[in-house]
């Protein structure tokens, strides 16, 4: 039997807490230690939807990547966004935990769940962690087969949790595709270091519209690459919840749902122009 220590135990050997940045939120947000743990429901955001989820579930335990309280809060009471997950989290005696940053620069964790799933082999760390340079921010590989910049970002669509946000794409569409970085969530800070890189596209989430358009401008001043694909943030942190849920299986012998509630704060998109 499983408790909610041994959870946090097990998730914290796998995605070490030292990886994460120095800003971020990583842990036991809320729940008893001893408290006993049969299911476990895994998600990409804390949202009172997904604890009704877990309600739903029967889940003792709810995993994230997205911390709760990142930022300052002063209250929580049951009448704000955070409270009411606070308060429906403790009377439910649901515990929560989250892996973020330290999730996106774990072997195994959201960058290499996120190549793996668009087909991208032999890859390596954008930005090398200082102690292990296997491990850190981001993935650059390459495909096995190379391909057009259409068939991947169609790749893109199909394997990744459909969104109102879609797929975007910036590049020559007929354009060769073989070697692929990815970074999970917002990666405009990142694409010097692609260029630099010599990837072909970059996949990542939350690309602004002066980075992306400086950094197309100093595409094009050579042959067009990197070319840009643009998904839901939630999309690209989506993959890595799978491995995390059978880590738990093996480890643990405990039973665990993947949820596929869409988490995306946009619900609908209207005149979008391209195939």
């Amino acid at each position: 039997m499983a408790q909610v220590s041994d959870v946090v135990a097990v998730l914290e050997e796998r995605y070490p807490p030292r990886l994460a940045e120095s800003w971020d939120r990583n842990g036991l947000i809320l729940g008893r230690p001893d408290a006993v743990v049969e299911k476990v429901l895994l998600a990409v955001d804390p949202v009172l939807a997904l604890v009704e989820e877990a309600v739903d579930e029967d889940a003792d335990m709810i995993v994230t990547h997205h911390p709760l309280l990142l930022r300052g809060v002063h209250t929580v009471r049951a009448d704000t966004g955070k409270g009411a997950v606070v308060h429906e989290l403790i009377e439910r005696g649901i515990a929560l935990f989250n892996a973020h940053t330290n999730a996106d620069a774990a072997a195994g964790g959201v960058a290499d769940a996120l190549a793996a799933d668009l087909g991208i082999v032999d890859t390596v760390p954008l930005v090398p962690d200082s102690e292990d340079p296997t491990l850190g921010a981001g993935r650059i590989g390459r495909l096995a087969e190379p391909t057009t910049l259409h068939q991947f970002a169609a790749r893109a669509a199909d394997v990744l949790p459909p969104t109102a946000h879609g797929v975007r794409v910036a590049g020559d569409l007929t354009g060769r595709v073989e070697t692929v970085a990815v970074l999970g969530g917002s990666g405009d800070s990142f694409l010097d270091l692609v260029r630099a890189s010599g990837a072909d596209v970059y996949v990542t989430a939350d690309l602004r519209h002066h980075p992306a358009s400086e950094a197309r401008e100093e595409a094009l001043l050579g042959d067009g690459r990197p070319y840009l694909v643009d998904v839901a943030h939630s999309a690209s942190e989506w993959s890595w919840l799978k491995g995390a849920a059978r880590h738990l299986e093996e480890t643990l012998g405990i039973e665990t749902t993947v949820s596929t509630l869409t988490t995306d704060p946009w619900t609908a998109r209207f005149g979008a122009t391209g195939s």
